[in-house]
């Protein structure tokens, strides 16, 4: 029987060990997703407890204490930090296969020492020994990402906003972690959404464009987008249920975005056509800019209509879109591409069923003499568990060029995920170890060390550009 966790784990052959141990292990890490709070940074955060930064805007615990039998009580509501760790502990201990586990326990190792395992006996041990380390100038927010190996981070921001802290972050000369602002313009093209107008309003403020028409709105996007490219910025991200593909005039267009600014209900064509015209535009704009643009999709928001009202979104009730239409995704690839402006795109589907159609679609649009321009994303929110990274590592492998896969992310609000980076490398070593270990392809030490650090490293630097 392995030890629990041991230096080996989850490396089940000598080739896999040696590729970790050797070339992975030790790799700096670009982060390029995640949603990281730059004024976290700025600041360089102290934390009080544990809990502050464990369980602070942790949705993914917050799922798992209720599938327990959690009150909200200890979740979201009222309760002490430290019951709210009491609780988390007492679940933890019953969460076997699920990666929460494996992450905790990695966390707990990587900072703060603990090889044991947190359950509800050994919970106040664990309480105390987190807190005594915290209070150390050395465990702040800045270096905490410094102990990780953390060498730049894409956080997660709005179009209309200052991106104040990432210029605080940029002239300290006390801090050589790049730390660059990602564009996310969710509640720019999503016209259906409540509080559309008000958005628009806001945008017409900060990019001093009166939008009243389909030709402003598009140069509104278009300062903002510059105010992001001086700032740092190199590539977006994109949250919608589906990439939309249904095409409208101009004119048309003006008229829809009057409709909503008016405060009326815009119906399903005219917000498919809005949406759909406003994401070609930027798409166009990302290829000029040459940005990446992520793509993520197959989400069904705040399906507890309930604990929506009483706690808001964000909260642990999404879900998986079962019926995701690959084809007017293509669609949309295509008309980009057409016009020889398909960016650089990383595509992520939450429906695990997708896999193997966004594995093709790679191949469609794969051009220009770009290596492997258009790439699947990590295995995202409900996937990145053991099975799907291991299925996503399948699924490019088997329809495309693993060796060129811009590898892992933390999609994250914490400052002790950057394990996942960890826990994907020892996936990815024994996947590779394993097809060597079995004689599907040739041991060459040098010629694998070199995939396993372009994967954990290199390809995202040269990807994105950092």
């Amino acid at each position: 029987m392995k030890a629990f966790m041991d230096k080996d784990f989850l490396l089940d052959n000598e080739i896999a060990e040696l590729l970790y141990h050797n070339y992975a292990e030790k790799m700096p890490i670009i982060d390029y997703h995640c949603h990281i709070n730059p004024m976290e940074i700025a600041e360089d955060r102290q934390f009080n407890n544990i809990t502050e930064v464990w369980l602070g805007e942790d949705h993914y615990k917050w799922r798992l204490m209720r599938s327990n039998g959690v009150d909200e009580k200890y979740i979201t509501g009222d309760a002490s930090d430290y019951e709210k760790f009491k609780m988390w502990a007492s679940t933890l201990e019953r969460a076997i296969g699920n990666p929460l586990y494996h992450w905790s326990h990695l966390e707990l190792r990587q900072y703060f020492g603990y090889t044991g395992d947190l359950n509800e006996e050994t919970a106040d041990e664990v309480w105390e020994l987190c807190n005594e380390k915290l209070k150390s100038p050395a465990m702040s927010a800045r270096n905490l990402m410094k102990m990780s190996g953390v060498v730049a981070i894409g956080t997660t921001d709005d179009p209309i906003d200052t991106l104040e802290w990432h210029k605080i972050i940029k002239d300290d000369e006390s801090f050589d972690i790049d730390v660059l602002p990602m564009w996310r313009p969710d509640k720019a093209v999503c016209i259906d959404k409540q509080g559309f107008a008000e958005y628009i309003i806001r945008l017409s403020e900060v990019s001093d464009v009166k939008i009243d028409s389909f030709m402003s709105y598009k140069k509104a996007l278009n300062n903002r987008l510059d105010y992001f490219e001086a700032r740092g910025c190199l590539g977006s991200d994109h949250g919608l249920l589906y990439i939309p593909y249904t095409r409208a005039e101009e004119a048309e267009l003006d008229k829809i975005l009057a409709k909503a600014l008016n405060g009326d209900s815009v119906s399903f064509e005219e917000s498919e056509a809005f949406k759909t015209e406003a994401m070609l535009f930027l798409g166009r704009e990302y290829a000029k800019r040459g940005w990446v643009m992520q793509l993520h999709f197959g989400v069904t928001r705040d399906n507890n209509t309930k604990m929506y009202n009483l706690i808001g979104a964000d909260t642990g009730f999404d879900g998986i879109y079962s019926c995701v239409p690959v084809d007017k995704l293509v669609s949309f690839m295509d008309a980009l591409n057409s016009d020889d402006l398909l960016p650089k795109t990383v595509l992520y589907s939450l429906n695990p069923n997708d896999n193997a159609a966004i594995g093709v679609v790679l191949g469609m649009f794969q051009c220009g003499g770009i290596c492997s321009k258009i790439q699947q994303g990590s295995a995202w929110w409900f996937n990145d568990h053991f099975d799907g990274m291991t299925e996503q590592l399948k699924n490019i492998g088997n329809l495309g060029m693993l060796a060129n896969s811009v590898g892992m992310l933390t999609d994250s609000r914490s400052f002790l995920s950057y394990t996942r980076h960890e826990y994907y490398r020892r996936i990815l070593c024994n996947f590779i170890g394993t097809k060597v270990f079995k004689g599907e392809y040739p041991f060459n030490e040098k010629r694998l060390g070199k995939i396993i650090q372009d994967i954990s490293y290199y390809n995202t630097k040269e990807y994105f550009g950092f």
